[in-house]
């Protein structure tokens, strides 16, 4: 039987309209969390976010989650893209992931970035929010 260990959340943006930035080809960050694993082994770690984007249609985007504060590909442990399938209505995507090897800490830190085409916009909402619980 699993047990409950920690649940955390970021809010970049709870609105639409907000931040209102284009996308970058660089990974920008909207969301980080630490969660407290109390050293278990094989923690069961379950991620859940949204992003609203904006963008002509066909844009591309992509969305990632990293263990630790910082953008590094060795470290990306979730990749998702997206396509706008609109033109110029907001849209939410939401995505759903897992880090099933995260080492045994006292704390793990995930931190969830946005990327893509120029043409798009975050428009938010910006959500991002982990479960840690044992197997």
């Amino acid at each position: 039987m699993g047990v409950f260990l920690d649940m955390r959340t970021s809010e970049n943006s709870g609105s639409v309209g907000a931040p209102g930035l284009p996308l970058s080809e660089s990974p920008e960050a909207f969301g980080v969390i630490g969660l407290q694993t109390q050293g278990v082994i094989n923690p069961i770690i379950t991620f859940n976010g949204t992003v609203g984007v904006t963008g002509e249609l066909g844009d591309t985007f992509v969305v990632e989650i990293v263990r630790g504060f910082i953008y590094d590909p060795f470290y990306v442990i979730y990749r998702a893209e997206g396509t706008v399938g609109q033109n110029g209505g907001a849209e939410f995507h939401s995505f759903t992931a897992q880090d099933l090897a995260a080492p045994p800490a006292l704390e793990n830190v995930y931190t969830s970035f946005i990327s893509g085409v120029s043409t798009a916009v975050r428009t938010g909402p910006e959500m991002f929010y982990g479960i840690a619980a044992t197997n």
